[in-house]
């Protein structure tokens, strides 16, 4: 799911496996991050650091974190899983759990990907639409713009992403379809055209981590299908997830 303030919080209190894991991944990433990310997953309402939640520098760390907890903690309770997947950074927390990166490496590679889409252009949106991919594409054809498919949540749920004016026109077609389109809580356009002026500093990042091949098998964001071994410790294969449609 989404960010949400105090997110894991009454597990961390509850279960000692999720609170050691997550102090553990919260010490890794706070030496990637300008402040410590605790205090900005458990911030108080109302707070200068609830709305830090939102952006996407530290919503990306932030969600590692909780998720690669939680992923202990099932395996704690005994459910130890045969096939790992995850939506967008959630594949980054599969590719973790399932060995391909180490802690060090994979935080440094979550903090990059955060930090740098935060430094990519303003002025985007992206939307949540009623429709398949084919019946949104044939939308898409209709307008100027710079806007791309996001994700693929589900037969008739597509995320779209890019120029706001844009975004807000296909919103408006598809409501007048009687259909459902919902405007994302985002900080920037992901998944699009905005993306590109961070892939080359980003692929830098990735070059320098190091991939080893998958302990459990890991389904794919860019193919919906398993991903190979060859995928998985490729860097241009995390470049291209940054950029592409989220084929969950």
């Amino acid at each position: 799911g989404s960010q949400c303030l105090g997110m894991g919080q009454s597990l961390a209190q509850s279960s000692s496996v999720f609170r050691d894991t997550l102090d553990t991944v919260l010490a890794e990433l706070d030496r990637h991050l300008s402040k410590p990310l605790r205090s900005v997953i458990f911030a108080e309402k109302g707070s200068e650091e609830e709305a830090e939640l939102d952006q996407t520098r530290y919503t990306q760390p932030a969600l590692f974190a909780v998720e690669v907890a939680w992923a202990a903690f099932w395996q704690h309770c005994a459910v130890v899983p045969d096939i790992l997947l995850g939506h967008s950074i959630g594949e980054l927390v599969a590719a973790h759990v399932a060995g391909v990166l180490s802690l060090e490496d994979a935080a440094k590679l979550v903090c990059a990907r955060g930090d740098l889409m935060q430094s990519c252009e303003s002025g985007g949106a992206m939307a949540s639409l009623g429709g398949s991919e084919e019946e949104v594409l044939s939308l898409l054809a209709s307008e100027s713009g710079r806007v791309d498919i996001a994700g693929l949540n589900g037969p008739s749920q597509t995320v779209i992403s890019g120029d706001e004016p844009v975004v807000e026109a296909l919103m408006a077609k598809v409501e007048a379809q009687g259909r459902k389109a919902t405007k994302l809580s985002v900080s920037h356009a992901f998944h699009s055209a905005h993306m590109e002026t961070m892939l080359d500093d980003f692929r830098t990042v990735a070059e320098s981590c190091t991939f080893h091949p998958p302990q459990i098998s890991v389904v794919s964001n860019l193919t919906g299908k398993l991903a190979t071994a060859e995928e998985l410790t490729s860097p241009d294969y995390w470049v291209r997830h940054v950029r592409q449609a989220v084929r969950f």
